[in-house]
């Protein structure tokens, strides 16, 4: 300790739970500063684009939110959240074929917090757990403070491979895994959505094994193209659905929602209880007001056509820029491409060079198990918050960082100091 009596160094590092060791600072919250920079065009956060929103109308939402409710807002409310909140999230989900009693769902801090409360309901350390692969980094944020062991499931233009997961299934055995997580509507990092085919199987391999499914849900009405494939919730009253507002109203208010099976939902709220008492109550209201008082389906409708614009930007620059070895995903909907570089590129190793020519992305290992091993040579890029021609310069720009690394390595080959496999 200084003179002054400021810490030099980590004093208490014997004290931390051994929990704390295994978890990793988020990708995307790391790149948030740096992609705060006028020079920087930014590929990494799954930001929504609220700037389309009616300002004056929300504005006139929150302040009648204050008004004709704020003392109610601004007091302590029930865990489980508003029954008038429940209640606009039934006609929200019912939209989606799922139909469920404000009794059957708790609203959460986003649908952030319903994963963290999820884990620590079911996950022992060492306890097994079954995601896609890539998956949601935040998923693997909430899961890793657990200690559990994550098996990730790889997945193609159709979504997770069912006979990759039937394989591990087989070698866990019943109940050997604690659930299953999945985004199958437009996946965060792939994009990809699972078709209907596969999302029977997973039912039908899930009810075999004894194994819950988690279906998160952040997506799917921000469609661009193609049919409506049903949730998972909706073909099975036994999956736990988790949803939110952030990506069709707005994040900042961080409110989402767990549906589950009672049983699980009464534990969920007995632990949400330690974790923060209740949800913002106002935020709550702001809510009811927002889907009550404002056409919020031609609000988002605008969001969608946007957000489609911006996808087919850049899926037309990654044509026209990308060197033929990178492959991408091509999403229906959502914000994300994922691409996979040959074996023997290492983004997290470019994205230092990627930020001096003023561009960011994710790279893909933090999209996996911290001891996975996998994803060095791929990345996660948005397309939902730049206008087309930005993103067509940051195509452009991550495309001469990624070609100046090939010709390294085919360098190297050419020499013979490296293999081309």
């Amino acid at each position: 300790m200084t003179a002054t009596g400021h810490i030099q160094f980590d004093e208490w590092v014997d004290l931390y739970a051994s929990r704390v060791e295994t978890m990793r600072t988020s990708a995307v919250r790391d790149l948030f500063a740096a992609a705060s920079r006028s020079d920087i065009i930014s590929l990494s956060g799954g930001m929504p684009d609220i700037r389309h929103l009616p300002l004056d109308e929300v504005s006139k939402v929150a302040a009648n939110a204050v008004l004709q409710e704020g003392i109610a807002g601004l007091q302590y409310g029930d865990t489980t959240g508003r029954m008038q909140t429940k209640q606009i999230i039934c006609g929200l989900v019912r939209d989606l074929g799922i139909f469920v009693a404000p009794e059957d769902l708790t609203v959460t801090t986003g649908a952030q917090q319903a994963l963290d409360l999820l884990a620590k309901s079911f996950i022992n350390p060492g306890d097994n757990v079954i995601t896609e692969g890539p998956t949601y980094l935040g998923a693997l944020q909430a899961f890793s403070a657990y200690q559990p062991k994550v098996h990730t499931i790889p997945f193609d233009e159709d979504g997770m491979r069912m006979d990759l997961l039937e394989a591990k299934l087989e070698e866990l055995g019943p109940r050997g895994a604690k659930f299953i997580y999945t985004i199958p509507t437009f996946q965060n990092p792939g994009g990809v959505t699972m078709s209907l085919g596969r999302r029977l199987q997973l039912l039908k391999l899930a009810r075999t094994y004894q194994i819950p499914i988690i279906e998160d849900d952040p997506y799917s009405r921000l469609r661009f193209e193609g049919e409506t494939v049903p949730s998972l919730r909706s073909l099975d009253e036994e999956v736990i659905y988790l949803g939110t507002v952030s990506k069709v109203f707005a994040p900042g208010l961080r409110t989402g929602w767990v549906i589950a099976p009672r049983p699980i939902l009464q534990k969920l709220n007995m632990v949400k209880q330690g974790t923060d008492l209740c949800g913002s109550a106002l935020n709550q209201v702001i809510v009811e007001h927002y889907f009550n008082e404002i056409p919020w389906r031609e609000v988002l409708e605008t969001m969608i056509n946007t957000y489609r614009e911006r996808r087919d930007a850049m899926l037309t620059a990654l044509e026209e820029f990308f060197p033929p070895e990178a492959a991408w995903t091509r999403p229906s909907g959502g914000f994300f491409v994922w691409i996979t570089l040959p074996e023997y590129v290492n983004t997290p190793q470019i994205l230092s060079v990627a930020l001096e020519a003023g561009v960011t992305f994710v790279p893909g290992d933090g999209c996996f198990p911290s001891d996975s091993g996998r994803g060095h040579n791929t990345m996660r890029i948005a397309f939902c918050y730049e206008e087309p021609e930005n993103l067509r310069e940051a195509i452009r720009r991550l495309s001469l960082v990624i070609e100046e690394r090939l010709e390294l390595y085919r360098a190297f080959i050419n020499a013979g100091v490296l293999k081309e496999d």
